[in-house]
């Protein structure tokens, strides 16, 4: 557990021995115009698109996955329930990251955290997102994970942000929240920030496909 930088203390832990639901928040309702439309539905070396493998490495972080699609984006949704996740529409999904973001969270307003993560990061593994879960589960705020001097992704915020989540829209997505509420932000060290190498171009496309086959 990282040590907070002020002289707060901060007991974590949920002492009535039941487990907490955190929730996962794929993000998979860009249009991906740098990279020409359906960067979502690109392959990677296994044969799973893009989103598909960031969703089942979410997967065991989280107790429920709700997987935020663009309206009409049909053959997305169809991958991501297969992986076991819920679909969400994002009808406003024109309006930004944000909107999208309100959009998901909003179908799991009871949940007792939420991991927000990107469907165009596929590299991203299953241990750091569950760490960053874990930190949710055992009182953390807002939890970050952080490698080489970067944050990255998931990011994990407990149900006091939720009027503030349910608020977002533009392309911010949540990083306003971090900077809004700074003192209450707890990073995890995880080993590699290669690992947030996001698809937006097909040379993106190919150094994650790369950097998946040495993974």
């Amino acid at each position: 557990m990282p040590i907070a930088r002020s002289c707060v203390c901060r007991v974590f832990g949920d002492l009535s021995g039941t487990r907490l639901m955190v929730v996962g928040i794929l993000l998979a309702a860009g249009a991906g115009q740098r990279f020409g439309g359906g960067k979502l539905l690109a392959e990677m070396a296994n044969g799973q698109c893009i989103a598909e493998v960031a969703c089942r490495a979410l997967i065991p972080a989280v107790d429920r996955l709700i997987a935020v699609v663009r309206r009409g984006d049909e053959a997305l949704a169809a991958r991501l329930a297969a992986c076991g996740a819920e679909i969400c529409v994002a009808v406003d999904a024109q309006r930004g990251m944000g909107a999208s973001l309100a959009a998901g969270v909003a179908q799991a307003p009871d949940g007792d955290g939420w991991l927000i993560a990107l469907g165009d990061m596929p590299l991203v593994a299953s241990t750091d997102s569950t760490r960053v879960a874990d930190a949710l589960r055992g009182g953390a705020l807002i939890v970050v994970p952080v490698a080489d001097g970067r944050r990255g992704h998931p990011v994990g915020f407990a149900p006091r942000f939720l009027p503030d989540l349910l608020a977002l829209s533009g392309d911010a997505g949540a990083r306003a929240l971090l900077s809004k509420y700074s003192a209450e932000v707890v990073e995890i060290p995880v080993g590699d920030a290669r690992r947030w190498c996001d698809v937006d171009t097909s040379d993106d496309l190919a150094v994650a496909r790369a950097l998946f086959k040495q993974s």
